[in-house]
């Protein structure tokens, strides 16, 4: 096997082996991933602004997410009294949610347990591995591949 081959070899196999290391920790244990990933967006948008407000085309574009899956998962953090929707003030096309202060509870703890596994991850590969590891997951996902 050439060089390159071999290399192209190792990053499917580095992959797998990463993303079946976090699916297997239970990233987001007490909640559904994808519901989490949505609260993230929008919580660090209230952690900003005080309101979080986010539309459903800047969770799709930054989730990568297909439409319906985001409708989904927002319908069921709707039902769950974690989220509200709204419409647009300018645009009555477009569809806003903002959390409910009151039950941001439930996201924080996931995401506390979340920011542990993320600390031992930093401990174990250093600081500086860690934000080289960010910049080739930014340039990654930037390359829309």
């Amino acid at each position: 096997m050439n060089e390159d081959l071999q290399l192209e070899e190792n990053v499917i196999a580095a992959w797998v082996r990463l993303t079946g290391l976090l699916k297997n920790t239970r990233l987001t244990k007490g909640m559904i991933y994808n519901e989490a990933i949505v609260m993230m967006i929008v919580n660090r948008k209230y952690e900003e602004d005080g309101v979080g407000s986010v539309s459903f085309k800047d969770i799709v574009t930054e989730t990568g997410m297909l439409k319906s899956l985001v409708n989904r998962t927002i319908d069921s953090l709707v039902r769950k009294g974690m989220l509200v929707r709204s419409d647009g003030e300018l645009d009555r096309r477009t569809t806003f949610v903002r959390p409910v202060p009151e039950n941001l509870s439930t996201y924080l703890a996931v995401h506390e347990r979340t920011l542990d596994i993320v600390k031992r991850i930093i401990a174990l590969i250093g600081k500086k591995d860690a934000e080289t590891f960010v910049r080739l997951a930014d340039k990654i996902t930037a390359a829309n591949l």
